[in-house]
């Protein structure tokens, strides 16, 4: 697939989040080299916490592909300050553990696919390049010899999208959504157990919630066993 300069549709279509893509324009991207081709940021990458499932380069080849999803720019913070990956972590090391060597399979043939198309690893190319590399994957199209996606690339990228818009938006008692970007790039107000009269009638703008929504009482967090099935349940 030849390359071609990249629109903010572009991004915002292989994210997959139509309502995200009208609230974020511009995209503001990191540069790991000078020479790479890609935008500065335009907010210092927050620190890494010690990775619990993630190889140290998977969590960077993760941070990239979230941060092209999910920008940021002008109009605020994108997955990278949300933690995303930190949320993906974490959930590779438990409840999602069964999912962990699709990321090991997956990732070694999307490195090989860009190398044989592309001409490098992932992150050492261009922006340009980067997002049509991701495009390639998202429609299923990175094949080639010896590349070796499990079944097909998009279904790779559609679990790593998934999980990308999960650390983004979801609550952020499963370690993303970090100082609530997510549900502020949306416009979620967060939990809310009472609402006044000029919220009801949409006279006013609800007033955000900053707190999981686990702290309140109404809801018990799930406990997931991702135990093999046939072991021992009630094994200490």
């Amino acid at each position: 697939m030849a390359d071609r300069a990249p629109s903010r549709r572009d991004l915002f279509r292989i994210a997959g989040t139509a309502g995200a893509a009208s609230l974020v324009s511009g995209s503001v991207t990191e540069t790991p080299d000078a020479e790479a081709g890609q935008r500065p940021r335009s907010r210092p990458r927050p620190p890494r916490e010690p990775l619990k499932a993630l190889t140290a380069h998977e969590a960077d080849l993760l941070d990239r592909i979230a941060e092209l999803l999910i920008p940021s720019d002008e109009n605020g913070p994108g997955a990278t300050e949300a933690l995303a990956v930190r949320y993906i972590d974490r959930a590779l090391a438990g409840a999602l553990a069964e999912q962990r060597k699709a990321y090991t399979v997956g990732f070694e043939a999307f490195e090989r696919y860009a190398r044989q198309t592309r001409g490098g690893p992932f992150l050492s190319l261009t922006e340009t390049q980067q997002i049509s590399l991701l495009i390639d994957v998202e429609s299923g199209t990175a094949t080639g010899a010896n590349v070796g996606f499990e079944g097909s690339s998009a279904a790779f990228f559609g679990l790593v999208r998934g999980h990308v818009m999960q650390g983004t938006f979801g609550d952020p008692v499963y370690g993303g959504n970090e100082n609530f970007v997510g549900w502020d790039l949306i416009g979620y107000p967060g939990v809310r157990t009472t609402v006044s009269p000029a919220e009801q009638k949409l006279l006013t703008p609800p007033t955000p919630v900053r707190r999981s929504a686990y702290d309140t009482p109404m809801f018990n967090k799930a406990i997931v066993d991702v135990r093999p099935a046939g072991s021992d349940r009630d094994a200490d």
